[in-house]
């Protein structure tokens, strides 16, 4: 009796060259994109400090007038001198004293007052050293029910818009925009209507800088050693 031929196994198509060259490159960018671009944002930083900062600093002082060259980042470290000098002074009585007098010299003057107090405000609550600033991610229903949105836990909603609405116990929260997490909008949502997460707040920026393509790790699985998913869904590896 004769044997029935073998079914031939599918080979699978080898890829083309064009079809490898575009993977290694998009693999490659992926590692790339994010280091040129930290790279350029500090070299920007630091050309726009030294010119703003080193045309007043005098010429016996600065080492471009001996070495015939700008030496890139002495701007910034004179900067960084000032205001640690300044920082020091305004710690004792008398730095105080003169701080609280252009204080109130600068509040009094029509529009300027104004700005300088907003800016104080952002940057007191950006580099309060109490380390209150989102220490939670959470998630609310936004824009609308059934469609849910990561955010930042701010504080305790307090002030006027406590005493509005004295029969919700309402949480401030940030919601901020993809891909950049800078911009977005203050909420007051219903504490019994918010999820916290329990990533952290540096697991829910990547997520949203990302567009969610970066995964984080559960607390299960950051346990367990796994790394944070990569976008295309493949399994996560364990660390070393």
């Amino acid at each position: 009796m004769a044997r029935a031929p073998r079914p031939r196994r599918r080979t699978r198509p080898r890829p083309s060259f064009a079809q490898r060259w575009r993977g290694n490159f998009l693999t490659g960018l992926v590692i790339v994109a994010p280091i040129a671009l930290t790279i350029w944002l500090i070299w920007t930083v630091i050309t726009f400090i030294d010119a703003k900062v080193v045309p007043l600093v005098p010429g016996m002082y600065n080492p471009a007038t001996y070495l015939g060259n700008d030496v890139p980042g002495f701007g910034v470290i004179i900067f960084l001198l000032f205001t640690a000098v300044i920082g020091y002074l305004t710690k004792g009585l008398v730095g105080r004293s003169v701080l609280r007098w252009g204080e109130n010299l600068v509040e009094r003057m029509p529009v300027v007052g104004g700005i300088y107090n907003g800016i104080k405000q952002i940057a007191e609550t950006i580099l309060s050293q109490s380390g209150n600033s989102f220490k939670q991610a959470c998630l609310i229903e936004y824009p609308r029910k059934g469609i849910w949105a990561v955010a930042f836990v701010s504080t305790e909603t307090k002030g006027e818009v406590m005493e509005r609405l004295p029969d919700e116990a309402l949480i401030s929260v940030f919601l901020p925009t993809t891909p950049n997490p800078t911009s977005g909008f203050l909420l007051f949502v219903p504490r019994k209507e918010m999820v916290v997460l329990d990533m952290d707040v540096e697991d829910a920026a990547k997520l949203i800088i990302s567009a969610g393509l970066v995964t984080p790790p559960t607390a299960a699985e950051k346990a367990a050693g796994v790394r944070i998913a990569n976008r295309k869904g493949e399994p996560a590896r364990r660390m070393a």
